[in-house]
């Protein structure tokens, strides 16, 4: 399998995608003749031309309105919300229509939506750039949220998300789209609702998503000189949680650590502490712990920023707290 960046990866699968279905289609702000803030959609307006491939408005609640009624005619939009934190403007438009109309309509109607979303702090971002609000969406039934973290689970997971009849957030940390990897072939789709067991490990499982999957398996390395043997979930998928990944892991292990950028309080590691909670409590040695950004805004300054996210060191001294019993 060829290796490539994050965001070819995901360029490839779109590229993929469009070539085998005419009714697939993509548009965004600078998604077109520019390619994207991030490169992914790089010179498919060349290949695929204007009537599949737009430049849209600054209008996100009218791009994600756009998105739902092609879908329901028959279409398979994939819009790219340039930044996440202005998926916000697209609420109204996401909770009350895209997620809602399948069930409202006895499943007469299909909303086979993509929304690509750039989340997460990359070095200055601030304010209105750095976000991580994969909770909010993780919390409306008819969403699907999905967060890869290699160009493999990039290509495989786009692949599946156009393909799937309901509406699917699609979740791209900025710091990955510079990461490389394997990608897999055009017949390469990962399963919505499918984790992956990123490094095997008997004494500990860090859970984790998106750029924090690499933090997690930095930490596995450092703790593994300790004689701490970490296993890291990768949950790529949010929505569905694939819980039955998570529980296994524990029973074997029976500690617990889970990780993500996004602010702690109702972040969805609170989800997955319930759920050990619920369905592993008899096998856990130890309180399970978050490992989270603060709640507060996202600074502009570096040094606060990195105070601000988690990262791998956070994550090793959550760790030996753990099995220290501190």
């Amino acid at each position: 399998m060829a290796s490539m960046y994050f965001n070819e990866a995901l360029r490839e699968a779109l590229q993929e995608e469009m070539r085998e279905d005419e009714s697939v289609i993509l548009y965004g702000q600078d998604a077109g003749i520019y390619g994207g803030m991030f490169r992914v959609t790089q010179g498919l307006a060349a290949e695929f031309g204007s009537s599949r491939v737009k430049d849209s408005p600054i209008s996100e609640a009218a791009m994600t309105g756009v998105a739902i009624g092609a879908a329901m005619m028959g279409l398979r939009p994939i819009c790219e919300i340039m930044f996440m934190d202005w998926i916000s403007i697209t609420m109204e438009q996401l909770v009350n229509h895209a997620a809602a109309l399948r069930y409202g309509y006895g499943g007469n109607c299909k909303v086979p939506m993509v929304l690509r979303c750039p989340l997460g702090a990359y070095g200055g971002g601030a304010l209105h750039h750095s976000k991580s609000l994969e909770s909010w969406l993780a919390h409306i039934p008819g969403l699907k949220v999905v967060m890869p973290s290699t160009p493999s689970d990039a290509k495989g997971l786009l692949k599946a998300a156009i393909r799937d009849d309901n509406p699917v957030i699609f979740l791209e940390h900025k710091l990955l789209y510079g990461t490389s990897g394997e990608a897999g072939d055009k017949n390469h789709i990962v399963p919505i609702g499918k984790a992956d067991v990123k490094r095997e490990g008997s004494d500990f499982t860090i859970i984790a998503t998106g750029k924090m999957v690499l933090d997690s398996l930095a930490a596995a390395e450092q703790l593994q000189a300790d004689d701490i043997s970490c296993e890291v979930i990768d949950l790529r998928t949010i929505v569905p949680l694939d819980k039955e990944c998570i529980v296994s892991s524990v029973k074997k292990t029976h500690r617990a650590v889970v990780v993500h950028e996004a602010w702690k309080t109702c972040g969805h590691g609170a989800e997955v502490v319930a759920v050990l909670m619920e369905e592993a409590f008899d096998y856990l040695d130890a309180p399970v712990l978050r490992v989270a950004g603060l709640d507060c805004q996202i600074p502009f300054s570096l040094p606060l920023e990195k105070v601000v996210i988690p990262g791998t060191q956070k994550i090793v001294e959550a760790v030996r707290a753990t099995v220290n019993g501190d």
